[in-house]
């Protein structure tokens, strides 16, 4: 299957679903949800229904009994078919395997953070820290939760990995404030300047972080991005 189909994890959460059992869309999504699945990929009954309609019309799933439950409306069952089990041990194991450049919102924030002040900069870090910080204290909560009930920590691995993501980061942030509040920080005196006077925009200061960091791709080995599945 051709790299551009494989977009979407929700898709890949619908064939894992249905390499499980035969399912109706719902019944998908409440066993996501029943598995806590939605913290790790993203969740919404329209787009299932879209994923759902995709999937079929590749051929890596099939339509097959209707059932009625009660006075709740028809409710078509798929089935995995055996290309698209093919496709979901492929697919997994790409993600598993390579690593791929992604983009977070906080890492672009960071790459602009010299065009705020800094101490408007230093408020919107110690903000973060404080998220973080309740973020991480609910995750551990949830892996103590969760190893109390019993739970296998193979079913848990997204949360340490989100855990120890989450430490990381924490940490680097501190560091960042403390740099930042004792003028540690290396180039913070270009910083200020920068932000000295309203002069500074369009100078050579400007220029410097607009030139600063990582070289540029060069053409035909950049991340292209691709429709969702």
């Amino acid at each position: 299957m051709p790299r551009s189909a494989r977009s979407n994890p929700l898709a890949l959460a619908v064939l894992v679903c249905l390499f499980e059992r035969p399912m109706h869309p719902y019944e998908v999504a409440q066993t996501l949800r029943s598995r806590a699945k939605h913290e790790s990929v993203r969740l919404n009954y329209g787009s299932l229904y879209a994923v759902v309609d995709s999937l079929e019309s590749r051929g890596l799933i099939r339509a097959g009994e209707t059932v009625r439950e009660g006075r709740r409306p028809e409710r078509t069952v798929y089935e995995i078919t055996d290309p698209g089990a093919r496709e979901l041990t492929d697919w997994l194991t790409e993600l598993i395997a390579v690593p791929t450049k992604e983009y977070p919102h906080f890492m672009a924030g960071l790459s602009f953070l010299p065009a705020l002040d800094t101490q408007d900069a230093l408020e919107a870090l110690r903000l973060r820290a404080i998220a973080l910080d309740i973020r991480l204290t609910q995750v551990r909560a949830a892996s103590r939760a969760a190893a109390h009930a019993g739970l296998p920590r193979l079913f848990e691995l997204e949360g340490e990995y989100e855990e120890k993501l989450m430490e990381t980061e924490l940490d680097f942030v501190r560091r960042l404030i403390n740099e930042i509040e004792d003028g540690s920080l290396d180039g913070i005196e270009l910083w200020r300047a920068f932000n000295a006077s309203a002069s500074a925009v369009g100078s050579d200061a400007l220029g410097y972080f607009a030139s600063s960091g990582p070289p540029a791709i060069t053409e035909g080995t950049e991340e292209r991005t691709h429709p969702e599945s």
